[in-house]
């Protein structure tokens, strides 16, 4: 199985995106800073690509696969492409507030502590459909890290297309989300430019 194995924040650097405040933001004497060399058209499509395969934790081959199910299926390709992406079994364990990071919510589904319809899912990219319920399994849920969710506050608060129970640590998908509920910095539009070429 690939791995990507970059650092994060060498990453969000260079892809611009604003990393959590972690670390020190001074730069070193050795590193210059181009900001006024001009990037071409391909560049900027090329740098929303990687955006989102960076921000959902999903290699080339993979995302060329949602692309090609996204054209296939009926309305903008951009929004449905967006769409598969958040219907990820990890990212709606993050979106239900059960993570902090999406790498987190890969791990947590990998080693088996998530449920969808009872049945125990260990794919992360395995995709819900509407009126899937996901929840963590009975034994995880005496972790110690999904007691300390239960008890704190801190829980992010769940989409319009999820509704969360955060006393059972559930959720339910009611609906896909549409464009406006997903909160990526990306311009769909560039990726499908990109592959149309």
């Amino acid at each position: 199985m690939a791995v990507d194995k970059v650092p994060v924040l060498k990453r969000c650097r260079a892809l611009g995106i604003e990393p959590a405040t972690v670390g020190r933001n001074k730069q070193s004497k050795r590193q210059v800073r181009r900001t006024n060399r001009k990037v071409s058209e391909y560049g900027l499509q090329l740098k929303e690509k990687q955006k989102a395969k960076f921000i959902y934790g999903v290699l080339e081959k993979q995302f060329r696969g949602y692309y090609d199910k996204a054209k296939k299926m009926q309305g903008v390709t951009g929004e449905n492409l967006l769409g598969l992406l958040e219907r990820r079994i990890d990212n709606v364990v993050f979106r239900l507030g059960l993570a902090n990071t999406r790498r987190q919510a890969r791990q947590i589904v990998c080693h088996g502590h998530i449920t969808v319809n009872g049945k125990r899912l260990d794919i992360p990219s395995a995709l819900v459909s509407v009126g899937d319920v996901v929840a963590v399994a009975e034994k995880s849920a005496q972790n110690a890290f999904f007691k300390e969710l239960r008890e704190s506050n801190n829980h992010l608060s769940a989409p319009a297309w999820l509704t969360a129970d955060k006393d059972k640590l559930t959720g339910t998908v009611t609906r896909f989300p549409n464009r406006d509920e997903i909160d990526v910095p990306v311009n769909e539009q560039a990726i499908v430019e990109l592959y149309s070429r």
